[in-house]
């Protein structure tokens, strides 16, 4: 018994040293376009999906996997470094909700915001 768990934790740690670097290299490879972004500081969650790639997610999403709960303060600071403060709380409660972590969440709900539409802001031009 002792040998199939030391052999689950071994791979559980593989696992979670991949996704850190996977994470890492994401985040490399991106920022200096995500510190380009314009999102209103007042954007909410769906609304600061629709200016992001969707290699943002995706690296939180590895970085939640490959540091569990020690991913929300990281998180937090490269969210708050980006200027993304719709997504800050998002990720630091997604982040320290147990058994989460396998789940995509923030590529999710990119999608559901790229897909469905939800968050998007319309401005309408007035007529004259």
């Amino acid at each position: 018994m002792t040998d199939y768990l030391l052999s689950i934790l071994y791979w559980l740690g593989i696992l979670m040293l991949i996704g850190v670097t996977l994470a890492a290299i994401v985040l490399w490879l991106i920022w200096q376009r995500l510190r380009s972004l314009n999102v209103p500081p007042t954007a909410g969650f769906f609304e600061t999906m629709h200016y992001l790639p969707i290699a943002l997610p995706i690296a939180l999403d590895l970085l939640d996997l490959g540091l569990d709960v020690l991913a929300a303060p990281i998180s937090w600071v490269i969210l708050d470094r980006l200027g993304l403060r719709g997504l800050r709380n998002k990720a630091a409660i997604e982040a320290l909700i147990p058994f989460t972590q396998p789940i995509p969440v923030f590529t999710i709900g990119w999608l559901i915001a790229r897909l469905t539409g939800v968050g998007k802001t319309i401005i309408l031009e007035e007529q004259q």
